[in-house]
């Protein structure tokens, strides 16, 4: 068991390394490949880091680089996310945003007049992957990434749009220092960037599920054991078709546990019926799966 244990945080650990190690690919490919080629701003504090690094270029007689600011600028946001969210989680935050700078460093920008439409649209996409990774292995990529999961820990907002939201700023800012016609790229890219992430990254989806079944104590048992949800039972419903009597199940669950709840209903009546349905918002008690 103990041999069990350490395969298991060091595979844990080489994820979450590996992880950190993509998403700094990526956001270095869209920012230097896409995002500066096509005079546009990312989202969060890459875009804001972009924004200081444009604001010294034309004001500053030094010119303050991206990769600098966006390190700096994460500095006391490591601080919310080590009180906040986990040590665990807020390391690999660090490992994340420190070879995510040094690959802006090393991945050179391309001297290249691409269409913005395409940059807006390869860029946002590419970075929305890489952040999306990041967030599944259980790692977030700094900034907004870390405001914005205390925020939906809080609120049970999606983190997606969240992220679209905050970012009206950096949109303004794109108008003013190149044209509204690159603000309106800017927030094409931040939009498919943030549809990317949500798309990846489902752990804050929930979902209700309704089981109508003739054998209601087998999937309970299945549910509160393996899973450790809330039920709701409702008794007395009748089939229209047979007239049999039946009990209605309601529960509400992360979308990871679809596959484990359809395991438990098939094993337990496998003529159940089921909905499921995508949930904007959850009241009340509902347990989170935790971040480490």
């Amino acid at each position: 068991m103990d041999q069990l244990d350490r395969f298991n945080r060091r595979y844990n650990f080489f994820s979450k390394l590996s992880a950190a190690l993509f998403y700094s690919i990526a956001v270095a490919i869209a920012l230097n490949f896409f995002w500066t080629p096509g005079h546009m701003y990312s989202s969060g504090i890459t875009g804001f880091a972009q924004l200081i690094n444009s604001v010294s270029e034309r004001f500053f007689p030094f010119t303050i680089s991206t990769s600098l600011m966006y390190f700096v600028l994460n500095v006391p946001l490591f601080i919310l996310g080590w009180t906040k969210i986990g040590h665990k989680f807020t390391f690999f935050t660090i490992i994340a945003v420190v070879l995510g700078s040094i690959m802006m460093r090393v991945i050179q920008p391309l001297e290249v007049h691409w269409d913005p439409l395409l940059c807006a649209i390869f860029g946002g996409t590419i970075n929305g992957i890489g952040t999306g990774f990041a967030l599944k292995n259980g790692i977030s990529t700094g900034g907004l990434d870390i405001v914005g999961i205390v925020f939906r820990m809080k609120t049970g907002t999606s983190y997606g749009k969240f992220n679209i939201l905050v970012n009206l700023v950096i949109i303004a800012a794109a108008g003013f220092v190149f044209g509204w016609t690159r603000a309106l790229y800017s927030a094409l890219t931040i939009f498919i960037n943030g549809r990317v992430i949500d798309a990846i990254y489902t752990q804050h989806k929930k979902m209700q599920v309704m089981i109508i079944t003739e054998h209601p104590q087998s999937i309970i048992d299945g549910i509160q054991n393996k899973m450790h949800r809330g039920i709701t039972i409702i008794h007395d419903a009748e089939g229209a078709y047979s007239h049999t009597e039946k009990t209605v199940l309601i529960t509400i669950i992360d979308r990871y546990d679809m596959y484990d709840i359809r395991q438990i209903i098939e094993h337990a009546d496998p003529y159940a019926f089921v909905s499921v349905s995508e949930v904007e918002k959850v009241y009340g008690r509902f347990k989170e799966q935790e971040i480490v």
